[in-house]
This record gives structure tokens, sequence and C-alpha cells, in this order.
């Protein structure tokens, strides 16, 4: 995944039946996009933490991802599934999701996952991420809205939704200066990055996941 960021905001909106980019283009040079975000007026007050497992667990991780990231895709399809059942939904462990948007069909896809609010975020994360080779190879960003509109569409979103979400160019704002304050404050660089009580990983095993995970657990219980 590209450790660039890119930071033009890039929002989908309706217009006469077609979809358009309200920015056609997008600064490829860092210090420039950085200087747009900051002129942004963002309010990141309002972005929910999206969030699975008990707020008193011991152990927090909060992975950073991006829906656009094949490693990520990998992760929510493979070690994520052992995790929750034997971490999140056990008591043992919060676990948070925070979008990461190194471009613009990630904040879009962002857009759409958040749109069915906190109860159908996780489910429509999925779906994006089991159908992520298809939709995040089209060759155009109408085809790519498109695909992630029927993605949402299969969630019980309505294009009425759907239509308002992806026009939301406040929100998108929002949650782009949201991301970067916590990119920055976590040094995320990469996707999928995690940060578990404090200490940032990188993409790991199960295995590996799960040893951390028992050892923060472990001294989380010798503190007590």
């Amino acid at each position: 995944m590209k450790n660039a960021f890119i930071a033009a905001v890039a929002v989908a909106a309706v217009a006469g039946g077609a979809w358009f980019l309200t920015r056609p283009s997008v600064p490829a040079d860092p210090v420039l996009g950085a200087a747009m975000a900051q002129d942004a007026e963002v309010d990141t007050s309002q972005i929910t933490e999206m969030v699975k497992g008990d707020a008193d667990a011991p152990v927090e991780v909060i992975e950073y991802a991006s829906f656009t990231c094949p490693h990520c895709a990998d992760f929510h399809q493979t070690q994520f599934p052992q995790i929750e059942e034997n971490y999140v939904d056990t008591g043992k462990v919060r676990f948070v999701y925070r979008e990461v948007y190194f471009d613009r069909p990630g904040l879009w896809a962002s857009m759409v996952a958040r749109c069915g609010g906190e109860d159908r975020f996780f489910g429509i994360t999925d779906l994006i991420y089991e159908r992520q080779q298809d939709w995040a190879r089209r060759e155009s960003g109408e085809e790519i809205v498109a695909d992630l509109r029927r993605i949402g569409k299969v969630a019980g979103l309505t294009d009425e939704n759907l239509d308002s979400c992806l026009s939301d160019g406040e929100t998108a704002q929002n949650l782009y200066g949201w991301y970067q304050a916590n990119a920055e404050a976590d040094d995320v660089q990469s996707t999928p990055s995690f940060v578990i009580q404090g200490e940032k990983y990188s993409n790991m095993s199960y295995d590996d996941f799960a040893a951390v995970l028992d050892e923060k657990l472990a001294e989380a219980d010798a503190a007590e």
C-alpha cells in the first residue's frame, strides 16, 4: 500500500444521473496536499468511532486500514474472524476500526460503509472487503462508485440514503481531517497498522497477533 498521503478531499455527487468528482485533480505532492487539507474547515468531533467489543475490555486494539488495501482485505477475511471470536467476543479486547484515506476510492468506500450508521458499519465493511477485487479494479470513478452503491444496497441502504451520503462534502472533509489527525498522532504510514495498548505494530499472522494480545492481557492482569 502506498505510504504517501494524498490530501485533497474528493467527493462523489449526483448530477443529471451521472457521477462527478468535486475535485477532479488530486495533488501528487503530499506537502501541497497537506496545505490544502489544513485550509479546509473540519469538525472531527462529529466523526463516530467504529468499535466492537466491551467498552471496559482490558486491552484496546486500534486498526488503521484502507478499503483499497489488499492486505487489509486479507486481514479481515482471515486473521480478524479468529481475533473476534477469541478476544473481542469474550470481552478481552475492545477493537477500534479507523479508516485511512490514501486515495479517493478508499474515501468513497468509507462513506458508503458509514452510511448505514454504527449498526451496519461492520457488515458493510465485510462486504466491501469481500468484493474488493471487483470494485477497486474498475477503470473509472463512476464505475467504482456504482459498484460501491450496489454493495450498499445489498446491505439494505436505499438510493436516497446513498445519494445523501456520497454527496455530503462536509462529512468527507471532516473524515479526511479526522484521518489526518489520527495518522499523525499514531505515525501511521502504511496499512494495515495496529496500535495495541498504545504500541504500534504492522500486519502479522494470527498466531503472532494472539501472542501480542496474550502478553498485553497478562500485563493488564498484573497491573490490577
